[in-house]
């Protein structure tokens, strides 16, 4: 087994012996929630009951309806929702916080302030670059291609694994296979294949989770697909990129739910040649930026430059706060300074 923690033995240590009594638990993850933040905090949290715990889940915002099969997912609650006044109570008055798959605090948009206040013992689970020095306790590395990885090494390291059933094995499946690409992406180790072997040895059916995951469209969003291909897709053969400017009026021609761009970006890269793609939604206070690449060229470290984002090298995100139209020009006025890298990648 891969080392893919940063905490010494002897901290490991100190963080299981604080577990060794029935503790208060906050498990929070990133704004608009993917497989493997959701999946993660599920997994965890199946684990933490089976021990004696009392967890419970808040997510900064709602997370897409291709996730709610997830065992446990009828009990989170969205800090968005009526329930916030709870979820401020919950944060005040846990002995632990869980941050899962973010790096940052900035991530949890208004849960943030709420949980730098709380008094609460704070732990980091993450592989995203550069992580802010917040949490008492870290299990971090970029390497990892998936949260859920390190949350299955955790609990085997603390040897724990036969507590893992088959719904959180599910859970934790779910996120190996969105944030590795179907097992398709750079980061897919050997380490990650073992884990998701010994998922199946649990009982799960992986053509199961990819259908419920994947084959789960509703025909809006494949109308908006659709439209976005055929429509808002430009390529730049001079640069090798490719990208989508989506407003919120053909957002809401749609009927678009949250998730439904989820993924769109890869059809930019899966064109022949494409080094780095990238696509731009309009929201109500922001333009969310999805970025990206292959091989050499760090999208990570172009977005944490110009677009107060970061990630992963070859996966990032960012956000901008001028209009759709600027911050796109401000994307392509960029691209002549990379062209080297982008062309030679």
């Amino acid at each position: 087994m891969q080392d893919f923690f940063t905490e010494s033995n002897q901290k490991l240590a100190l963080f299981n012996d604080f577990l060794s009594t029935p503790k208060q638990i906050v498990i929070t993850t990133h704004q608009n929630p993917d497989a493997d933040a959701l999946g993660s905090s599920l997994g965890l949290s199946a684990y933490l009951k089976k021990k004696g715990h009392f967890p419970i889940i808040i997510t900064p915002t709602d997370y897409p309806d291709f996730l709610r099969w997830m065992s446990g997912e009828s009990e989170v609650i969205n800090f968005e929702s009526d329930r916030q006044d709870l979820a401020k109570k919950l944060i005040a008055n846990a002995d632990m916080i869980f941050c899962l798959d973010f790096s940052a605090l900035n991530r949890i948009k208004g849960m943030e302030e709420f949980v730098k206040q709380s008094a609460a013992k704070k732990v980091l689970i993450d592989h995203h670059q550069q992580p802010e020095n917040f949490a008492d306790f870290v299990f971090w590395n970029e390497r990892a291609a998936a949260t859920c990885e390190l949350i299955y090494e955790l609990i085997e390291k603390l040897g724990d694994k036969h507590l893992i059933d088959v719904p959180a094995a599910e859970c934790l499946y779910a996120g190996l296979v969105t944030d590795t690409g179907s097992f398709r992406f750079d980061s897919t180790s050997e380490e990650v294949h073992r884990i998701a072997g010994e998922l199946i040895s649990i009982g799960i059916h992986p053509n199961t989770i990819h259908r419920k995951i994947f084959d789960s469209n509703t025909f809006d969003r494949m109308k908006f697909l659709g439209f976005v291909l055929g429509e808002k897709l430009t390529y730049l053969p001079e640069y090798n990129v490719a990208y989508m400017a989506i407003s919120k009026e053909e957002l809401g021609r749609f009927s678009s739910k949250n998730g439904d761009t989820e993924g769109v970006v890869n059809y930019g890269l899966s064109i022949k040649g494409v080094v780095m793609a990238a696509i731009f939604t309009e929201k109500d206070d922001m333009i969310r930026i999805s970025l990206r690449s292959v091989d050499n060229f760090s999208v990570s470290e172009f977005s944490r430059t110009h677009f107060n984002g970061g990630g992963h090298k070859n996966a990032a995100g960012g956000r901008s706060h001028e209009s759709l139209e600027k911050t796109v020009e401000k994307f392509l006025s960029l691209l002549p300074q990379y062209k080297d890298e982008l062309t030679n990648s």
